[in-house]
Formats: C-alpha cells, structure tokens, sequence
C-alpha cells in the first residue's frame, strides 16, 4: 500500500505486483485531511482519522486488507546534500561485489548529522572505479578503488515519528518512509528524462517540492513553503469572498494567464456571512491568479539555477500536484522557467488505471512503484532506511509473502 500524507489530503492506493514486475491498482481511497500544514502534522488526531477513511476505501474497493504501507514524507524540515564515499576493493582478484558496494554506499553516510535529525535516504548518483567515473552498476567490474557520489536526504527526527505515530495508530505499520518527491518521480518520470535531466514540480496545497534527475538519478531536492492554498487566499482576500468559495472559482473559472480573457465575462462572487454575491470580470480572477502563480514559478525557477542544475535539464519541467490542473499553468512555467513543461500523470500501472489518472495521485502511485522497485531489488533499497527507525528487511519479506 501507497499513503501519501498530503497538506490538503491524505491518499492509499494498493497494488498487487505479479512476478514480472507489473504493478496493479486495485484500491484507491482518498480524504480530506486538515491535520497536517505545509506538510507537516499539527494534529495527529485529525491525520489519524484521515489515514482511517482512506484506507477504509481503498480496502472496500480492493477486497482485501494490507497492515502495512510506504508513507510519504514532505516538509520544509527536509533537507539535501551530497557526499561522497570511497573504499578498496576487498576480493584478492579485486572483482568488485554487492558487499563492496554496500561499503562503499555506508561509508558516505559518514557525514554529521545533529541528533534531532535523521537520515531518510541515500541515493547513489554515480560510481568511480579507480579513474573510469560515470558508472551506474559497478558490481562485477574490476578496480582497486570504488567510489560513489551520493544524495543524502535528511529530516526532522521529530516530525518523521510523528508521522509514524499517526500511520500506526491508524493501524498501519510503516515499511518506510518516502521523500515524497522521490515517490512522484517514481512513477511519472521515464528513463529518457531521468538520463536527459529533468525537473519535477510537485504543486501541491501547502508546499511546492521540486526534485531534479539527472544521468538516472536524484541529483537535488527542494521545498517551498507555498503551493496552491497561496492562491486561494489571494482569492479571497482580492475578491472578498470564503476561502471554500475562493476554491470553488479557482478550480472551476480560475486561469493562469489572464489574456485572451474578455472583458464583459462575468461571474458570480458569494459574499462573506451572508452579504450579497457579487458579478466581477472572471478577467480579475484570471489577474489574481496569474500573479500568484508567476511568482511561484519565478521561485521554482530561482531554485533550479541555485542548484546549479538549470543549464542542464534537456527534458526541462513536468509539473504535478494539484495546482497543476489550473488552467493556462503549462503555459505559464514555459514563459516563466523558460524550459518545455509537461502535466505529469502516473505511468506504468495497470488494473484501476481511470482511478489514478491525475496529477494529485502521482505521489501515491510513485510510492507503489517504488515498493515494487524494492521487491525485484529483492528487500529493502541499500541507498535508504535509517538504521533509527529500525529494521524493516524482515518487514518487506512478510509484505512480498502476502502476494506471492
């Protein structure tokens, strides 16, 4: 099972993964959550009965129950950086073994990290034997020195347990915890993009996460504090009215680039408190929203050439998360980033396909790809788990027995 703990929702897909590998919808539950801000849990209650209804319906819809899920994991506590390990080769031929690179990949661990923070993932970029670098899949090949360069990915010890505690009061144990724009990329990107370089933008309610892949791998990982409720609240404020009712006419009349807009097309604005609505130019909607979302972008944007990544993203933007489906957005990012920008939705999953075929399900879906990736792998990822949250191999074994 997929939980993704989103600021807005909270959503669990299962699967079944046959033994070639392809994965199968066969549930999918979604409910409002307002237990979590910017990504992060305030109130475990209510993200405690969140988790329950949609996992609820997504077992009603499955036919059957699972005690266990990869959960998601956002916030502005993330953090990223990269390191770099480096070990002989220990065989006496000097060909190089999975266990050297398990030591090589331990060994870039060895960064400091303060004790109220903790360590989600380690992703190898790349491998270097002896002088050759730009290798993907070291084992077998022959050297003296094997080294990698690895994305480390960090969190609040504090805000990871609290999601924990939420998920297994729900009833649920947690196989691992995603970064959730390492999940999205899962199952939206393709391996041509990945090689290429490509940007994935996850607009979501509360936050915006970007992830950037290059030559097969996560190469940058960022967080903004803003995403969609942003725009609701310009909304409301600019045309006066409730913030559900703000909602309601951004994702029903709202458009992100305000020309070829007319004039004279009106709607219809509810008041506040029982004040009368109002008839406004769905053009000062269109005004509104596109000044929020450009400055958004323009943030994205200011990220991506900090990263140093910018100049090399041939794939340029795939844009997901909610805020996605505004109209004009696309449009939007290729003049603000200046890069091609797709809609991102889930890809290589079968069964209730109709179902997931949103951008707002994309984290969950990359989720149930990436447990998928973890069982032909044969057991947990060596680039992540944290030994602090304690061993989940054995977890993983009972979890693939369920299927097979």
């Amino acid at each position: 099972m997929g939980l993704d703990l989103g600021t807005t929702k909270v959503t669990a897909v299962i699967a079944e993964v046959d033994p070639d590998g392809l994965t199968s919808i066969s549930g999918v539950g979604t409910k409002k959550c307002e237990g979590l801000r910017k990504g992060v849990i305030v109130d475990i209650d209510k993200t405690v009965r969140a988790i329950e209804g949609a996992v609820t319906e997504a077992e009603i819809m499955a036919g059957y129950s699972l005690g266990s899920a990869f959960v998601s994991i956002s916030g502005d506590h993330i953090k990223g950086m990269n390191s770099t390990g480096v070990v002989a080769v220990s065989k006496p031929d000097k060909e190089i073994t999975d266990d050297d690179v398990d030591r090589v990949v331990a060994a870039s661990r060895g960064v400091v990290v303060p004790n109220d923070r903790t360590i989600l993932h380690v992703i190898p970029q790349e491998y270097v034997v002896d002088d050759q670098d730009g290798i993907s899949h070291p084992v077998g090949m022959s050297g003296i020195r094997l080294e990698v360069q690895t994305h480390i990915i960090t969190g609040s010890a504090t805000c990871a347990q609290n999601v924990i505690k939420s998920v297994r009061r729900a009833g649920i144990d947690v196989e691992e915890l995603v970064l959730q724009s390492l999940a999205t990329g899962y199952s939206l990107v393709s391996e041509e993009e990945s090689n290429l370089g490509v940007a994935v933008v996850d607009l979501g309610g509360g936050t915006t996460d970007i992830a950037v892949f290059k030559d097969g791998a996560l190469h940058h990982t960022a967080l903004l504090g803003l995403g969609g409720h942003n725009i609701t609240n310009d909304l409301a404020v600019g045309l006066r009215t409730p913030l559900a009712q703000a909602e309601i006419l951004k994702i029903r009349d709202g458009c992100a680039k305000s020309a070829g807009i007319a004039e004279d097309e009106a709607l219809e604005v509810p008041g506040v408190h029982g004040r009368k609505a109002r008839h406004l130019s769905k053009k000062v909607l269109a005004q509104i929203m596109e000044s929020r979302v450009d400055e958004l972008l323009y943030l994205v944007r200011k990220q991506l050439v900090k990263s140093d990544y910018y100049e090399v993203l041939g794939a340029g933007v795939i844009l997901t998360g909610g805020t996605s489906l505004v109209d004009g957005i696309l449009d939007a990012s290729e003049e603000v980033i200046s890069m091609p920008t797709r809609l991102g939705l889930p890809e290589g999953v079968g069964g209730l396909q109709d179902y997931v075929d949103d951008p707002r399900m994309a984290t969950a879906v990359g989720l149930i790809r990436y447990a998928a990736d973890m069982i032909a792998k044969g057991g947990v990822p060596r680039s992540s788990t944290d030994a602090s949250f304690g061993s989940i191999v054995g977890k993983v074994k009972r979890w693939v027995n369920t299927f097979f």
